[in-house]
């Protein structure tokens, strides 16, 4: 079997091919057409362990490498880099290291979803780009109405994008200048479009998710509804991948850095190389707990939050509940049981 490694690109890939007793057998570049992967592939033997890292563009280099018989490793860039250790680095030197990390034995690998699950991943992701897309027009629409003064115009309307808000905000753009009023209602058009996009996926989720037992179970959690559900189940894959709760919060982003030396242990911002669908959704939870803990006071999030909130603000408390949501996610799916309030009054994250 040979080793092959590939360092690539958004326009190419630099390849190391090496045989079982490290000999260099080739190094070149193959630019990135479709097919040219599989057709550099077919010239080696079969079976062989591929070294990918994980670039946006990988689906379809893992598609070509399956297709040849071959055997994708998609690998952990930020941690080989650091396993690595090199001083210098070019595209030659990157493709021979994933190769020295796999003679070795400890390529840091992560797990490949299957294709049926990377194109049903795109339904939730491509819903949160719009969420976010939402989020900003509406922050603008806030900022125009905040500089003229007119927010009190909206004082006996809960919802400034609702109904009643909609019959206000058509008075309050007549109070406004004239270049000013046309951009608000550019804004307010381009909202209209994006709400109706979000709730077309919303409703092409609902069909092709149709509520799996893994989602209905999720969806057990508190603040957890079927959106969420449906991306942390498409996110997540196969529960058995992750050896533990703990493994399974910190894939998610819901661990905080630790710093500890001389006896002093301090704990930072909860970390980034990770899984950013997954910290979404469990911080999306964690802010509902938030909007409801005091008319939900009963609930373990709600007092966990409220502790947490009191000691050290909103945001670590949001932080605090997503992690007890991603390990309770663990539990619920891997004992295929619905989530159940702790018995104890204590604050741990075993959840079921």
């Amino acid at each position: 079997m040979n080793i092959i490694a590939f360092d690539s690109h958004k326009r190419y890939t630099q390849v190391c091919v090496q045989d079982k007793n490290q000999r260099f057998l080739c190094e070149q570049r193959i630019d990135h057409q479709k097919g040219n992967i599989a057709l550099f592939l077919e010239k080696w033997d079969g079976g062989s362990n591929v070294a990918v890292e994980t670039i946006g563009n990988y689906y379809w280099i893992v598609d070509e490498i399956e297709a040849v018989g071959m055997i994708p490793k998609l690998v952990n860039a930020h941690k080989a880099k650091l396993m690595l250790g090199a001083v210098n680095k070019t595209d030659k030197l990157d493709a021979r290291g994933l190769n020295k990390l796999q003679f070795t034995g400890t390529l840091p690998t992560v797990w490949i979803p299957p294709m049926e699950i990377r194109d049903m991943r795109e339904l939730p992701r491509t819903r949160m780009v719009f969420a976010n897309l939402r989020t900003k027009l509406k922050n603008r629409i806030h900022s125009v109405i905040d500089k003229y003064g007119l927010q009190n115009d909206f004082a006996d309307t809960s919802d400034m994008f609702g109904t009643k808000g909609k019959a206000q905000m058509a008075e309050t753009i007549k109070q406004l200048p004239s270049e000013t009023a046309y951009t608000l209602k550019c804004l307010l058009r381009e909202l209209d479009e994006v709400t109706e996009q979000i709730e077309r996926i919303e409703k092409r989720m609902k069909k092709v998710f149709s509520e799996t037992p893994e989602v209905k179970l999720l969806m057990t959690l508190p603040g957890v509804g079927f959106i969420l559900a449906v991306v942390i189940a498409t996110e997540i894959g196969d529960i058995s991948r992750l050896a533990s709760p703990e493994k399974l919060a910190g894939y998610s982003g819901m661990t905080p850095r630790v710093h500890s030396s001389g006896g002093r242990t301090r704990f930072g911002q909860l970390r980034n190389d990770v899984n950013h669908y997954l910290k979404w959704a469990y911080s999306e939870a964690g802010n509902s707990t938030a909007v409801n803990h005091k008319r939900l006071p009963d609930r373990h999030t709600s007092r966990l939050y409220a502790k947490i909130r009191s000691r050290a603000g909103h945001a670590k408390a949001v932080g605090a509940v997503g992690r007890h949501l991603a390990e309770a996610s663990f539990w619920v799916l891997t004992k295929k049981v619905e989530y159940k309030e702790p018995k104890s009054k204590s604050f741990s994250s075993t959840a079921v």
